[in-house]
C-alpha cells in the first residue's frame, strides 16, 4: 500500500478526494460525479420504491491498508457510527505486517425453497426427484436462459424434511448476482412440477436468506509485536475463548463484526438485512451463538479465522441505478461477486480485531470517543478547522456532550 494514504484521515476532504482518484488511476471529474448527490438523485429515488420523499445520505468513506491475497485493497465503506473506517484500516494495517488476509470462498449459490404439503411418501418423492434431476436442471435452463449464458445455472435439487414439513431446496449458481430474484423466479416456475413428481400439494416458494452453501472464510496471523505485546495477544485470545462461552460476548464480538460487514454491503449496494439475517443464523446453526470469528495464540503470533455466508451481488439490484454503489465496487477492484464478499469479511475482521485489542488495552471509549468529538463539535455549529479544535478540547477534558462543545467552541471563537 502506498504511503501516500498514510494518515489519510488527517488530510482534508479535498485532499483525500485528490490521493484516491490518483490511487485508482482516475480523473477528478469521474470522482466527484460518482459521489454527486450521494450518487442517487430525488428522480431517480422516486422510480426506486414508493412513496419517496427525498434521499438518505451516509458518510462515504474507504478503508486504508488492505492486503488481501497479496494485494493492497481500498475498501468502501458507508457507515453512520464514528471509528468504524478507523477500526478496520487499524485493524488491516497491523494485519498487512503479517503478510494481510487470505480469503476463501464457495461457489456463488442461492438457495430457493419450495414448499411441499401433504407429501405421503418421503422416500419415494426424493427418489422421484433424483430420476428427474436431469430434466428439471434443462427446464431451468429455459426459466433462466440469461444466467446458464455466463455460467450459471441450477446446480443441485434437494429434498429436506423439518418434522412432518417437507421442502425441497434449488441450489443455483447466481454468478456475480445475489441471486434473490433469480432462485425466486426458478422456484414458482418450477414448482408445479416438483408437486408433480412428489404427489405432494403446492406451498410457499421463496429464496433463504441463510445462504450457507455461499460462505467465505478469512484468515490472518499478527504479531504480538503489531499488537503491543504478548500480553494483549492473550488477552484478545482470552475474549475470543469468552465469545465461544459467552453468548452475550458473542453477540457483541459478531455486532463489531457486522460493523465493518454492513458498512461495505451498505456502500455497494448490497442487501444488509439479508447479510445480518444469514449471519446470526448461522452463528446460532448449533442450537447455541457462537462468534463468527475466532482468535487464538500460536507461538508469538496470534491467528484468526472467520467464516461466514455472505451473498453479495456485484451486478444487478440497486447498482443499476445507483452511480455511487457502482462507483464503490469498481473502487474496490473486486471482479466477482465473491471477491466483494472476501472484502466485506476483510474488513469485518479488521473491525473485530481492533475492537477486541480496545477492549483489553485501553477501553473501547478511548479512541471511539475521540473521534465521535468531531460529530459532537460539527453538532454544535463548529465548522472548517474549528471542529477539530473544539473535540480536541472537549476530549479533552473528558466532556464530550453538546452542552460542553457549544462551550468550547464561544470560547475559541473569543480567542479569534
Amino acid at each position: 500500500m502506498s504511503d501516500e494514504l498514510a494518515g489519510l484521515s488527517r488530510r482534508s476532504l479535498e485532499e483525500r478526494r485528490a490521493l484516491v482518484a490518483r490511487r485508482l488511476g482516475i480523473t477528478r471529474e469521474s470522482l466527484d460525479d460518482a459521489l454527486l448527490g450521494g450518487g442517487l438523485d430525488e428522480a431517480t429515488a422516486n422510480r426506486a420504491i414508493e412513496n419517496v420523499l427525498g434521499t438518505l445520505a451516509l458518510p462515504f468513506a474507504v478503508a486504508t491498508r488492505f492486503v488481501i491475497d497479496t494485494v493492497p485493497r481500498l475498501i468502501p465503506m458507508a457507515v453512520e457510527e464514528p471509528s468504524v473506517v478507523a477500526a478496520a484500516s487499524a485493524g488491516a494495517k497491523r494485519i498487512a505486517q503479517g503478510g494481510g488476509f487470505t480469503v476463501d470462498t464457495d461457489p456463488p449459490i442461492t438457495t430457493a425453497e419450495v414448499e411441499l404439503l401433504g407429501v405421503l411418501d418421503v422416500d419415494r418423492a426424493r427418489s422421484a426427484l433424483a430420476d428427474a434431476n436431469e430434466p428439471l436442471v434443462e427446464k431451468a435452463a429455459t426459466i433462466l436462459p440469461g444466467l446458464v449464458a455466463r455460467g450459471g445455472g441450477l446446480r443441485e435439487i434437494e429434498l429436506l424434511t423439518f418434522g412432518d414439513s417437507v421442502v425441497v431446496h434449488l441450489h443455483v449458481d447466481c454468478r456475480d448476482a445475489m441471486g434473490a430474484n433469480l432462485v425466486n423466479t426458478l422456484a414458482e416456475a418450477l414448482a408445479p412440477e416438483l408437486v408433480q413428481l412428489t404427489g405432494g400439494e403446492p406451498g410457499v416458494a421463496i429464496v433463504t436468506n441463510l445462504a450457507d452453501r455461499r460462505k467465505v472464510r478469512v484468515r490472518a496471523r499478527v504479531s504480538a509485536e503489531a499488537l503491543g505485546g504478548l500480553q494483549v495477544r492473550d488477552g484478545i485470545a482470552r475474549m475470543s475463548t469468552l465469545a465461544e462461552r459467552d453468548p452475550y460476548r458473542a453477540t457483541t464480538h459478531n455486532k463489531g463484526i457486522m460493523n465493518g460487514v454492513d458498512a461495505v454491503v451498505l456502500a455497494t449496494g448490497n442487501d444488509w438485512r439479508a447479510v445480518e439475517a444469514g449471519a446470526h443464523a448461522w452463528a446460532a446453526r448449533t442450537g447455541r451463538y457462537q462468534p463468527l470469528c475466532r482468535w487464538w495464540a500460536e507461538g508469538d503470533d496470534l491467528v484468526g479465522e472467520l467464516e461466514m455466508p455472505l451473498a453479495l451481488g456485484i451486478v444487478g439490484g440497486i447498482g443499476r441505478i445507483h452511480r455511487l454503489a457502482r462507483f464503490a465496487v469498481e473502487l474496490s477492484g473486486a471482479q466477482s461477486a465473491m471477491e466483494l464478499a472476501g472484502f466485506a469479511a476483510a474488513a469485518g475482521m479488521a473491525c473485530n480485531l481492533s475492537a477486541t485489542r480496545a477492549l483489553v488495552t485501553d477501553g473501547i471509549q478511548a479512541g471511539h470517543m475521540a473521534l465521535h468529538a468531531r460529530s459532537v463539535a460539527a453538532a454544535a455549529g463548529a465548522v472548517a478547522d474549528e471542529v477539530d479544535e473544539v473535540a480536541r478540547r472537549i476530549h479533552q477534558a473528558g466532556t464530550v456532550g453538546l452542552e460542553a462543545a457549544r462551550a468550547a467552541l464561544s470560547e475559541l471563537r473569543r480567542e479569534r
